[in-house]
């Protein structure tokens, strides 16, 4: 099993919902968030182009995270979920300075937080909870290795690109372009 998220840039209108439903599902403090909106603007005028897109923890295979951590606080669960054991996280930073895309931040508690796919919900059945209020239905979840999973059938019909693959850290935040 191994969970994948996928982000239709084409549909996304930036709303935030995502962001809003995160913080509320998972007691987020405010000022922080486990996810995020990015417009990004690309070409040369006139000929511009405007992506939007949901970002978050990639959940990467090849976790930085996992192997700078020094007290093992970061690991990967099951189904491939980057995840942070608050007990045992010291708040060094060494996974938020080691992590490309920017996903983690220092809980108010000490710890590092981090999207964790809302895998309590995932557990009992359910789509992430910003999967399940997205008004465009932009956002995909599922398992890679279910060919009836809806990230996997979406993969399968789109073209789709990761974040800084040349990192080499193997990422299952995907985004249809």
């Amino acid at each position: 099993m191994r969970y994948a998220m996928a982000v239709d840039t084409k549909k996304c209108v930036g709303c935030s919902d995502c962001v809003v439903a995160c913080q509320t599902e998972n007691n987020v403090p405010i000022g922080y968030c486990r996810d995020w909106v990015v417009e990004v603007t690309d070409g040369t005028y006139p000929q511009l182009e405007l992506e939007l897109r949901s970002e978050r923890c990639n959940h990467c295979e090849n976790a930085p995270c996992v192997r700078c951590c020094p007290t093992g606080a970061s690991f990967i669960s099951e189904g491939g979920i980057v995840k942070v054991k608050e007990n045992k996280c010291i708040g060094c930073g060494a996974c938020i300075t080691s992590c490309p895309y920017d996903a983690r931040f220092v809980h108010p508690r000490g710890y590092v937080d981090k999207c964790t796919f809302c895998d309590h919900r995932v557990k009992e059945g359910l789509n992430p909870a910003c999967v399940a209020v997205c008004p465009t239905k932009c956002m995909y979840f599922g398992d890679l290795d279910d060919p009836n999973s809806d990230v996997s059938k979406v993969l399968k019909m789109r073209k789709s690109k990761t974040l800084i693959p040349e990192a080499g850290t193997i990422p299952h935040l995907y985004f249809l372009i």
